[in-house]
């Protein structure tokens, strides 16, 4: 891995970090993923014009079936992960699902796209998925717990951190496929697929026009702020992608969990400050392996 794109993937975990502590203090549902998409596609209109005004048009059927499919996985991505905010800790939900997704998508790259990796290679990915473990709690994710509460806040995190990662490596892959093999914008794809995004989304609004304004007036400030700066962390790995291994870059990304367990532990006051700790050098370590190898 290149050091420009290991830079990249830096930004991205630290930006990547912070907005989802914004989308988990804003409670919202999918009709805050639409509130999102929505001026997602209004300020990030001047770019996604000024780079696709020439390329769009050119556009075949594998180009166009990115798009569409990419934006259906991140739409399922989005509403399963605000669901697993809601109904657990962020601090279960987000490192399963940054472990879980990477992991399969690494998975996925080895075996049916020929992508290689080496035995360093390898441990950082290891290093990486035993870090969230820790900071999703470590050893005391698999103790019983005499909270009948907790317990269920422990297993709806685990599902729907799963899940959401499941979702995670399915994006990666198609849009991985797209930027390397089709040798489409980053940029693009990820605006363009906003269209889906918005396009699924407007029935959950429309059916209760009255809520959503009620929703609006109290989240359009944490939607605004993931708007802005959620396509930039994406972006910046797309283009990372572009120049190393898919393999290397996905598990690379969960340096985010270093950011994730200082930001969102502090703001949230969520979890074990030193496991947390301990899940944080496995994953540093992890990262440092992939850049090597």
């Amino acid at each position: 891995m290149s050091l420009q794109a290991f830079a990249l993937i830096i930004v991205a975990g630290l930006i990547h970090a912070g907005w989802n502590v914004a989308a988990k203090k804003a409670g919202g549902d999918s009709r805050f993923a639409f509130f999102t998409s929505i001026i997602m596609m209004v300020i990030w209109a001047p770019l996604g014009w000024w780079v696709g005004r020439d390329v769009v048009p050119g556009w075949g059927r594998a180009e166009w079936a990115v798009v569409v499919i990419s934006g259906l996985l991140h739409v399922a991505y989005y509403v399963t992960l605000l669901r697993g905010y809601r109904h657990a800790d962020l601090t279960v939900v987000y490192p399963l699902a940054r472990g879980s997704g990477p992991l399969l998508s690494s998975m996925v790259a080895i075996a049916f796209l020929g992508e290689h990796i080496s035995t360093l290679g390898a441990a950082g990915i290891a290093g990486v998925v035993l870090g969230v473990f820790f900071i999703a709690g470590g050893p005391a994710l698999l103790r019983p717990r005499s909270d009948p509460e907790a317990r269920l806040r422990l297993r709806r995190g685990l599902l729907y951190g799963v899940l959401t990662g499941v979702f995670i490596a399915s994006y990666t892959v198609v849009d991985g496929y797209g930027v390397r093999l089709l040798l489409m914008s980053p940029i693009l794809i990820d605006y363009m697929g906003n269209f889906v995004r918005v396009f699924l989304l407007a029935p959950v609004v429309l059916r209760d026009l009255p809520e959503a304004r009620r929703l609006w007036a109290q989240q359009w400030r944490w939607a605004a702020l993931v708007a802005l700066v959620s396509p930039v962390a994406y972006v910046l790995v797309l283009y990372a992608m572009q120049t190393a291994p898919m393999s290397h870059v996905a598990p690379a990304r969960e340096v985010s969990m270093l950011f994730a367990a200082l930001i969102g532990g502090h703001l949230l006051g969520e979890g074990d400050r030193a496991v947390r700790i301990v899940g944080a050098v496995l994953i540093a370590l992890g990262v440092t392996a992939l850049g090597l190898g």
